[in-house]
């Protein structure tokens, strides 16, 4: 039976301890809203976290949750998952966190489809421990780990996401209310592993980082709005689109409302697709928000489950046998 709760509902009344303007307390209201939506009892959620100020969250939520260690929420999430596969459960980390000590676990969570969804907070820094340059760090930025300008090659989480075949990407940003909270409330409703990577603002270490794309007078320019079956547009007048000429984008301008045939029409199921968009970086091309790519496949744990059940039926795998059996066995 449905449970009727709202956003408040889900608010633990704990003091919530980020920076004042850190974009983590509009992902947080966010997200109160779209559990509140999925009409299920606290109980039937499960916040799991690694280390980081993103980490914070499952304080801040009335659910169940857990503040795993550094890296580690992928597959601490995992476990729960697999060990109670109705929960709803969501894992809450960062570009360090879980790109850095934790990719590995990341990669594989992904990788097997759990049912998971992850949300990937992208400040590009460091912030808990003060200001070094993390994996999405961008060249040339100073940071109290590289002083004279990362020369380091960032990370893409959501090309990433991608690029492992997760069946689920999608980019949000913190301060665009309507826009995120449509691609959670998706990732909510998803079977198998959800990847959202949502660029959020950090004010003590990269509070301008993310000014172009949020900026009115330039915002328009500079993003392109993602929607399955819809032209490329973008712009303030819409009279610019993307096309693709084998395999490389590029920008096309037209009169507005007169889009031209060639411009791309975004297929949301073309994981092809999704690779080139999830690539895209200004100044060359605007960055890319919405849901990149959407498909289905079984999930980790129901073909899990499946597995045992056939195993339970048949005496030569019971643990007996195999502990008394032959060295070697035969699989079929």
């Amino acid at each position: 039976m449905e449970t009727k709760l709202t956003a408040k509902d889900f608010s633990s009344n704990l003091p919530v301890k980020w920076c004042p303007g850190c974009g983590d307390f509009a992902i947080l209201n966010m997200m109160q809203k779209v559990f509140a939506g999925m009409g299920l009892p606290h109980e039937k959620y499960a916040v799991i976290s690694g280390i980081g100020c993103s980490s914070r969250f499952p304080y801040y939520v009335n659910t169940y949750g857990f503040h795993s260690i550094h890296g580690r929420a992928a597959a601490v999430a995992s476990g729960v998952k697999l060990a109670n596969p109705d929960l709803a459960v969501w894992v809450i980390t960062g570009d360090g966190d879980g790109l850095s000590i934790g990719g590995n676990h990341m990669m594989h969570a992904i990788r097997r489809n759990i049912g998971l969804k992850i949300v990937l907070f992208n400040n590009r820094i460091y912030a808990l421990t003060k200001g070094q340059a993390s994996p999405t760090t961008q060249p040339g930025t100073r940071t109290k780990s590289t002083p004279a300008g990362s020369i380091d090659y960032p990370f893409n989480p959501a090309r990433f996401a991608v690029g492992l075949d997760c069946t689920f990407v999608a980019r949000g940003l913190d301060n665009d209310l309507p826009g995120t909270t449509a691609i959670l409330e998706r990732a909510a409703k998803h079977n198998g592993t959800t990847f959202v990577e949502i660029f959020q603002k950090c004010v003590p270490f990269s509070d301008k980082e993310f000014d172009p794309l949020k900026n009115p007078a330039t915002r328009e320019d500079v993003i392109l709005r993602v929607e399955h079956g819809r032209p490329l547009v973008f712009g303030v007048n819409k009279d610019k689109g993307i096309v693709f000429k084998g395999f490389k984008p590029s920008v096309v301008s037209f009169e507005p409302g007169k889009v031209p045939a060639e411009v791309a029409v975004y297929d949301e199921t073309n994981a092809e697709m999704a690779y080139l968009i999830s690539g895209f970086t200004q100044p060359e091309l605007p960055v890319p928000f919405g849901v990149f790519l959407s498909t289905s496949k079984p999930s980790f744990e129901e073909l899990y489950y499946d597995q045992v059940k056939d195993v339970a039926h048949t005496r030569e795998h019971e643990l007996e046998a195999l502990l008394t059996g032959p060295d070697a066995w035969e699989i079929k």
